[in-house]
């Protein structure tokens, strides 16, 4: 299955079975990402038609004019969604900082789409994941990106070594050839942000910011993915998360941690394909 690069108005997007009159899903990346790291995912899905913007602020796409919260991502995805013209509204799928946005849309505009898949959502305390020192370290990194010149803070945010860090870290999988693959696509498309201070903004949004307090407010059918061994919500709290939800229902793969897009995409594919044709 091949993509090809489309645009809605000005703003690109990469899709996957154009022209086959499919029902369609619309995928927002994780942070940091690009629509590249979904593409495993949207392979196993040729029963669809999907649609993978890059998010304001990273990828080839330029930062938002605001500053970059949920609310105002929320609202450039309503954007997005409407500039597509779609004969019918989508399912809505969310990766990690996406499953954030996805939720608040989901709460926001329930009309305009008919379900939500969230893979790896981020739950209660998910900023707290892996451990409370690395946090720290991290959050204290992209606050001095914010502060520093323009020139020395992307060098900075763009360092090779905290992408090695950050992928070793989420990195479960011990096949040599999915790891490679892992920290090839971490470093290659890792440091394609808009600009310091909207990755800054971004990630702020993505530890202050949960999928939890979102849940009530769904009334669309959902469906959460989780790795049982993700650092970042235990699948304790998924659990507990998925609980609050009107309608919706958590599976777990096993063996894997917040990477289930690169480490299990066929895993993750073919639950996306059973709910979406569950009733």
């Amino acid at each position: 299955m091949s993509n090809i690069i489309q645009h809605a108005g000005a703003h690109p997007y990469w899709s996957y079975n154009v022209g086959k009159n499919l029902p369609v899903i619309v995928m927002l990346h994780g942070f940091r990402g690009t629509h590249h790291g979904l593409d495993l995912i949207a392979r196993q899905l040729d029963r669809f038609h999907v649609i993978v913007p890059d998010l304001p602020g990273f990828g080839i796409a330029g930062a938002l004019d605001d500053e970059h919260t949920v609310e105002n991502y929320v609202q450039w995805v309503h954007d997005f969604i409407k500039s597509l013209e779609l004969a019918h509204p989508p399912v809505l799928l969310g990766h990690s900082f996406g499953t954030i946005i996805a939720a608040a849309y989901a709460a926001s505009y329930p009309k305009t789409i008919t379900k939500l898949v969230l893979v790896n959502p981020i739950g209660p305390h998910g900023k707290r994941g892996i451990n409370t020192l690395l946090t720290y370290i991290t959050l204290g990194y992209y606050w001095v990106g914010k502060k520093l010149p323009h020139n020395l803070a992307t060098r900075l945010l763009s360092a090779k070594f905290v992408i090695t860090i950050m992928t070793l870290v989420m990195t479960k999988t011990k096949d040599k050839q999915v790891r490679a693959y892992i920290y090839d696509q971490h470093y290659t498309h890792f440091n394609s942000f808009a600009n310091p201070t909207s990755v800054s903004q971004a990630f702020k949004t993505s530890t202050t910011r949960t999928v939890h307090e979102f849940g009530l407010q769904i009334v669309v059918p959902t469906l959460l993915i989780a790795g049982d061994k993700d650092e970042i919500t235990s699948v304790a709290k998924q659990q507990l998360m998925a609980q609050t939800f009107p309608n919706a229902r958590l599976e777990v793969i096993h063996g894997v941690g917040h990477l289930t897009h690169y480490e299990t995409p066929k895993q993750v594919g073919l639950l996306i394909q059973a709910f979406i044709k569950s009733v």
